[in-house]
């Protein structure tokens, strides 16, 4: 089952069907070149077509592809998929970063695939051709340099260059006007197809590489880090075996051409005169006409060396005839050599005349294959044997051009699977999972701000991850539990918010009780609350005491304010009331209402445990007459020591008394109100707070002016 939509499925029959294409393009202008003879490729502008329209993937299968179906008309086609395919790669790249820029980087494309074609390609040219892929260019190279060496080569390179800028020109224009006719939607459209989410921007998959760590801790790297060495491991294994398999076919080959040669050598060598060889050699009649049948047969079966003629004796192997190399002159006849210690084993089958499987041996010439074949007498018995030696140098020379091959073709597909697996893993785990993790830590750090909650939850759902896979159902179950959080914290910020509510009515009601009391301090409560908030965002402002006032903290104070004389509610009326000057007994009693009040809040604090702001209520009412100097009351604590909402508060208290009308007195001026603050400050209260209460009149004066009028 698919949860890809019907629109989709379409785009992926195209994306296949344009690979298909670009594949059979590759290969109908290769073959055209080929056929004509041509001094150029032309299989690459498929790859390049493929690669701009949908990035190096699709480039790397059409460029593998292709040099895989070019193989038939030409053999060397599979030894640089290497080279098409880091073409696509870099087309893949260009496609993505540079060519939508400025038409010069077209140039600088074209220059580096044809710098792959023609530099990296020369090598690769040599190796396995011997020279240069073209007569031209040969031809060219060795006129310009004289003879062949150092020029002769850097020649060649130059002019494989030059011809490569040519051939990439005309395969890179066809690929971009073909890619022109295409409508820039249905580009679009393809590429986005390659997704399983919404597809996610250059800059979007950086934040994505760079939030899901670095080095081995990421998720990208371990995978990569597992296909390239899996994608290693299967290369070197099926390369490993392919080279095994190959040797053990060829050394069967060519122990069956000694076989062969040794059957031809039986069949000449005369087995009845094998003494009068060994006894008279050269002047023995027809001897010489024999010799020459054998080098014969020795230069006509490839890869034998050596081809004797021996008498097996007690005393050592006799040679009745024993071909010049080349390198060095045969044994004389009836030279009479030592048993090889290789042999120890065979001897006695060797003097009983039977047949031996063929020996490795080594020899001051090399390893070698030798191969026993028995040259009978007329009476059917073993007269001597022909002894070929198949020198196992060819093996390994072409052991050596094997491996080398079939590592080149299997680097193509090695890049291939590594890329496909790379690509993959990337758009079915690494992408999903970064893209949803990334998402998460924005969610988590939504959770005090509902709308953006909300958003993260839209932003979550947006990414429409469809892996059809366990991927795809952590997915949605993320969304889902997002979804049911989002719900439970907006329900609970909804209860939070009415609880608040009625704390707030509360406090307001029992501060109202208390001012209900006192006929002297008219909306006093919401003066102070006021000031207090204004010189709370003044410090906050000025970067005073910037670990203490966060928006929690000073949302707390600015609730508290208005139960900073809560405490007044012991105060008998008599003193509360009291329209003269208070004696000392009295101003002792109305002292009390500090430690009233903080009796109160200790009382509050108690039923509802962990409510922060009724402590600041309680350090309020407690210490809000408590000088910066320490003669204040009720405990006479001094400077820092006051709690800070009770340094604000002191503040704002003092300069409401002074500015409202009492029955003792009338309301000072506001300059009057502001000296005394002002002359107080460092003595009566901290000068940070009195600073930035003068920095805020102009709000300070909107406060009060308020009041005065209402």
């Amino acid at each position: 089952m698919t949860f890809r939509p019907v629109k989709a499925d379409k785009y992926s029959i195209i994306n296949a069907f344009m690979v298909a294409a670009c594949i059979f393009v590759n290969a109908m202008l290769a073959f055209f070149a080929h056929s004509f003879s041509l001094p150029l490729y032309l299989d690459c502008t498929g790859t390049v077509f493929a690669a701009f329209l949908g990035g190096s993937m699709p480039g790397i299968i059409v460029a593998v592809v292709t040099n895989f179906v070019c193989t038939p008309f030409n053999e060397y086609s599979m030894f640089f998929s290497v080279l098409n395919i880091l073409v696509a790669l870099v087309a893949g790249h260009f496609s993505t970063h540079e060519l939508n820029k400025k038409r010069i980087y077209y140039l600088w494309f074209i220059l580096a695939i044809a710098f792959i074609g023609g530099v990296l390609g020369t090598p690769f040219q040599w190796i396995i051709m011997g020279g240069p892929q073209f007569d031209d260019i040969a031809d060219t190279a060795m006129l310009l340099a004289g003879h062949p060496g150092f020029w002769y080569v850097l020649y060649s390179v130059l002019l494989n260059f030059i011809l490569n800028i040519v051939d990439k020109t005309i395969s890179v224009g066809i690929a971009v006007l073909v890619l022109k006719c295409f409508p820039p939607k249905l580009i679009k459209a393809l590429r986005d197809n390659t997704w399983n989410q919404k597809p996610l921007t250059e800059k979007e998959k950086k934040i994505i590489k760079e939030s899901t760590g670095k080095g081995f801790h990421s998720m990208r790297f371990r995978i990569s880090f597992m296909l390239t060495i899996a994608s290693l491991a299967m290369t070197a294994v099926v390369v490993w075996i392919s080279n095994s398999q190959n040797y053990r076919v060829m050394a069967d080959h060519y122990i069956a051409i000694a076989n062969s040669a040794g059957e031809y050598t039986a069949e000449i060598v005369d087995g009845d005169r094998i003494d009068e060889y060994l006894s008279k050699g050269y002047d023995a009649p027809g001897y010489k006409e024999t010799e020459n049948r054998l080098y014969e047969i020795r230069d006509h079966f490839p890869g034998v060396r050596f081809l004797s003629v021996i008498k097996i004796e007690n005393d050592g192997g006799h040679y009745a005839f024993d071909l010049d190399s080349g390198s060095d002159e045969g044994y004389d006849p009836g030279f009479v050599q030592e048993f090889n210690p290789a042999f120890a084993d065979k001897m006695n089958t060797l003097f009983e005349g039977g047949k031996i499987d063929p020996i490795k041996t080594r020899t001051e010439y090399g390893d070698a294959i030798t191969v026993y074949t028995p040259i009978p007498d007329s009476l059917g018995k073993t007269a001597a044997y022909a002894v070929v030696d198949v020198s196992t140098g060819y093996l390994a020379e072409f052991e050596k051009d094997f491996l080398f091959k079939i590592a080149m073709i299997f680097s193509g597909f090695f890049v291939m699977i590594l890329g496909l697996g790379l690509w993959t893993t990337g758009r079915y785990l690494v992408y999903p999972i970064g893209s949803m993790a990334l998402e998460a830590e924005n969610f988590v750090k939504g959770i005090g701000d509902q709308d953006k909650l909300d958003d993260n939850i839209k932003q979550m759902r947006k990414l429409d991850i469809k892996t059809d896979d366990e991927v795809e159902k952590l997915y949605k179950a993320i969304c889902e539990m997002g979804s049911g959080i989002a719900d439970q914290v907006r329900e609970l910020r909804y209860y939070s918010e009415a609880t608040s509510r009625m704390q707030n009515g509360l406090i307001i009601t029992m501060a109202d009780m208390v001012e209900n009391r006192d006929s002297d301090t008219g909306a006093h409560i919401q003066k102070t609350a006021a000031y207090v908030k204004i010189i709370l965002e003044g410090l906050k402002r000025s970067g005073y005491y910037a670990e203490k006032l966060t928006p929690r903290y000073m949302a707390e104070v600015e609730m508290s304010a208005p139960l900073h004389d809560v405490g007044k509610i012991n105060i008998p009326d008599a003193v509360l009331n009291k329209p003269g000057k208070l004696t000392e007994e009295e101003f002792e009693i109305m002292k009390t209402h500090t430690t009233h009040g903080k009796r109160i809040m200790e009382q509050a604090i108690s039923t509802v445990s962990g409510e922060n702001y009724l402590k600041e209520a309680r350090n309020m009412a407690a210490y809000h007459h408590e000088r910066w100097d320490g003669k204040g009351y009720p405990e006479g604590l001094h400077g820092q020591v006051i709690p800070l909402s009770a340094r604000v508060m002191a503040v704002a208290d003092v300069f409401d008394a002074l500015t409202s009308p009492r029955i003792y007195k009338p309301p000072f001026p506001i300059e009057k109100a502001l000296e005394i603050i002002g002359d107080g400050s460092g003595t009566a209260f901290d000068p940070k707070v009195v600073e930035v209460f003068m920095d805020s009149l102009p709000e300070v004066k909107l406060v009060l002016k308020k009041y005065q009028e209402s």
